[in-house]
């Protein structure tokens, strides 16, 4: 009789639980692997930012521009993506180009948990949407939209790096001058964020979760694993542990041996339960 060469049904279905098998070890491999080529992208963005920063900082005599409105600081992030006629933009800030380094691989589609409104007393006015861990930022009035997943160090743009106090605005010559600080190495300027800044102070504790503190607990995100990816003054970039937040020199009145950090002798009991698991600095 003629023997046929075909599976048996047995056969076939071990050949089906294997390629299932192979397909579950693999999977959770190649994902691992797609967030930190991710990563690394979004590092790169943030080494084209820091060619782009140190040009203006270089014409511009060492130091940011002076804004009076804190929500102004959005168009030295926004540059010619605000058309030159817009009467939001500042004279003052320059003319960057943002196309394809403005979103962190990691979080390009719009933010749409909340809107944030900006009404500064001299009449200018902004709308647009809060990003979030894996949503960028946007602003879409006045228009164009603008849209990224990166916030600055606010303290560099208003007269207060120096004494990391709110009071009155004081003048541009107030602002830091970048060729004269030191340990820049240590110095936050534009990170992954969730708004276009923030002012971070030590006093100011961890968020109880996610995306739901201010100021500090706008960079306070786990889009890295644990890390957000920075760019200092040093125009180095580097992965930046969340809870090693809290141990940059954001201003230079800023302890960086406060409370949340070992030094200051926090343990890992006293952050909240979504942190615990992090790396203590």
């Amino acid at each position: 009789m003629r023997q046929r060469n075909a599976f048996t049904l047995i056969e076939l279905l071990v050949v089906i639980s294997v390629i299932a098998l192979l397909i579950a070890i693999l999977v959770p491999a190649l994902q691992k692997v797609r967030k930190q080529a991710k990563a690394v992208i979004c590092q790169s963005n943030l080494k084209q930012w820091a060619a782009t920063v140190a040009l203006y900082i270089e014409d511009n005599e060492g130091r940011f521009p002076y804004i009076d409105s804190s929500h102004d600081i959005v168009w030295f992030l926004g540059g010619p993506v605000v058309s030159s006629d817009n009467q939001n933009a500042p004279v003052s800030l320059h003319s960057v180009d943002t196309k394809g380094i403005a979103c962190c691989p990691m979080a390009v589609k719009r933010g749409s948990r909340v809107h944030f409104i900006g009404s500064p007393s001299d009449g200018l006015v902004m709308d647009g949407w809060v990003g979030s861990t894996f949503e960028a930022w946007e602003i879409t009035i006045p228009g164009p939209p603008f849209r990224t997943s990166y916030g600055l160090n606010g303290w560099f743009f208003d007269g207060y790096f120096f004494s990391g106090s709110h009071h009155p605005p004081i003048s541009r010559e107030y602002t830091p001058n970048i060729f004269l600080l030191r340990g820049g190495t240590n110095i936050p300027l534009l990170l992954d964020c969730i708004r276009p800044y923030g002012r971070p102070d030590d006093w100011q504790r961890p968020p109880p979760w996610e995306t739901a503190g201010a100021d500090i607990g706008h960079f306070c995100i786990n889009r890295h694993n644990g890390h957000i990816n920075g760019l200092f003054l040093d125009w180095s970039v580097r992965r930046i542990g969340l809870k090693e937040l809290w141990t940059l020199k954001w201003h230079l009145q800023f302890d960086t041996a406060n409370a949340w950090t070992k030094a200051g002798g926090a343990l890992p009991e006293d952050w909240p339960y979504w942190m615990r698991r992090f790396k203590d600095y």
